[in-house]
């Protein structure tokens, strides 16, 4: 039996950790409403209601001060220049416009870990962790944290600022091709839309792109003005699910992805994040995760050098078209190489040779023993190991319990599986069964470290705790296994 070493860590969810957004009111009319109310208080009444609100808010007062007055710029523009207003007033206003959101305060779970971009401490591997929140309205968002590993394997996590902020959404530059490829795979394009490709650079801004749809729809002499108008709209919404991010903040855990595109509008679910390698030796992080609409699903990706500045794509071809993706760590014999589901029952292997867009694919691993009966997937990226590429699975047996697996595909050709554990490495334990979702252990990524598996898992979709497992054992109780 594989010795697993649970360790007493508990990351768990908080309605005291908030995003802090600007409020935007339903209409214009609103806005000027609340202005006019806000212009009534007497000067007196507003120092007040201000030194109030810092007291209230569980955060520091040079933090709720620098959100009040970021927020005042978002509606500067709406009040005449020539009126004068003191940093009171600049905050009193900013703070009409502030609106606090607890993304975690129903469940934080389904974690990956990466090593940290930055290794600067001796003796320690310092990693990122990311997380899917839960918060008001069931909208799931990917939060971070930091921690680090010594050489005895003893896990630290560091402490969770109590605010988050929204990033900015940067200047994107799309690729024409790409964009055209993708409306073209997810059947936007048609004839009335297909001219506005004709008129548009190579590489264009989405200022580029609406002013290229205002000319479009302006010029059109015919009867099908509002035929027109929705083909556009949907080049709009694609353009508008691929995007950049950007954070100012130096704190990671006051960053998060919130839902932020028509495609995301009800969450983005499990990321599974990996540090990857190009050909040159330079690293770049990606993760896969699904987007929700409310209706449907879209698997989507981002990637970043830094975790402070993000580029999320849409994911395009007859293979993306499930949950739980996972990219390799490097390419594999030139081409990028991915996991993932095709039926919502097995396990499938993919080859590409655009990471955005993904056609081959072949089926790797389908249930087989009890734990794994009624559908298997990845428990995130693949890793890469001396005897090949070490797999955590997850399976779902009778209850619908979700268990961990492993299995070992071939190096050279992770088309192949050379080995499997026919036994669950973690299963719920009884006290451990119940929670937001019973009976569930899931992880969306681990990492290895002398020879040791480190890894994150999530209990019931509640609890965030860690194991550490010798590979060396895991590979020894693997059974020599080969499917298709």
């Amino acid at each position: 039996m594989i010795q697993v070493n649970r360790l007493p860590i508990r990351i768990l969810p908080s309605s005291r950790r908030t995003l802090v957004r600007p409020f935007v009111p339903g209409n214009e009319s609103q806005v000027e409403h609340i202005l006019f109310r806000i212009f009534s208080t007497p000067k007196r009444d507003r120092k007040r209601i201000v030194a109030k609100m810092h007291r209230r808010l569980e955060m520091p007062h040079d933090m709720s001060t620098a959100i009040f007055l970021r927020h005042y710029e978002n509606i500067k523009s709406r009040i005449p220049s020539n009126m004068e207003l003191t940093d009171i007033d600049k905050q009193f206003i900013g703070a009409y416009f502030t609106q606090q959101y607890a993304l975690e305060s129903t469940a934080l779970f389904n974690p990956s870990i990466v090593e940290h971009p930055v290794q600067d401490k001796d003796g320690a591997t310092r990693f990122i962790i990311s997380l899917r929140a839960i918060g008001e309205g069931h909208i799931s968002s990917i939060t971070f944290m930091e921690g680090e590993i010594d050489s005895n394997f003893q896990i630290t996590i560091g402490k969770n600022s109590p605010v988050i902020y929204e990033p900015e959404r940067k200047n994107h530059i799309y690729e024409k091709n790409d964009i055209l490829k993708k409306a073209n795979e997810l059947e936007m394009l048609s004839e009335l839309n297909k001219p506005l490709f004709e008129i548009l650079p190579e590489r264009f801004t989405f200022g580029e792109l609406s002013s290229a749809m205002n000319n479009q729809i302006n010029g059109n002499i015919d009867n099908n003005r509002a035929e027109l108008i929705n083909a556009m709209n949907n080049i709009r919404m694609l353009a508008l699910s691929n995007f950049t991010l950007r954070f100012d903040t130096d704190d990671i855990t006051e960053r998060a992805i919130y839902p932020a595109s028509p495609s995301q509008s009800n969450g983005l679910e499990d990321a599974r994040f990996v540090r990857f390698t190009r050909d040159d030796g330079t690293v770049t992080y990606y993760a896969t995760f699904t987007a929700y609409d409310g209706k449907k699903i879209m698997p989507e990706m981002l990637e970043t050098n830094d975790f402070k500045e993000f580029t999320i794509s849409t994911l395009s071809g007859s293979a993306a078209k499930n949950k739980g993706m996972a990219l390799f760590p490097r390419k594999v014999n030139g081409r990028y190489m991915m996991l993932g589901r095709q039926d919502n029952e097995s396990l499938y292997i993919m080859q590409s040779d655009n990471l955005h867009f993904w056609y081959d694919y072949q089926p790797l691993l389908k249930p087989t023993y009890d734990w794994e009966l009624t559908q298997i997937g990845n428990g995130g990226s693949p890793i890469e190991i001396e005897e090949g590429w070490l797999v955590i699975t997850h399976g779902v047996g009778p209850v619908r319990t979700y268990s961990l697996g492993a299995a070992l595909l071939d190096k050279n050709d992770p088309r192949k599986v050379i080995g499997r554990l026919d036994k669950p490495l973690l299963t719920p334990a009884r006290n451990e069964s119940s929670g937001y979702v019973p009976n569930v252990i899931y992880t969306c990524g681990a990492m290895v470290l002398d020879r040791t598996l480190v890894l994150p898992y999530a209990i019931t979709d509640v609890v965030t705790k860690f194991a550490t497992v010798s590979v060396d054992e895991i590979i020894k109780s693997m059974k020599k296994f080969e499917y298709f």
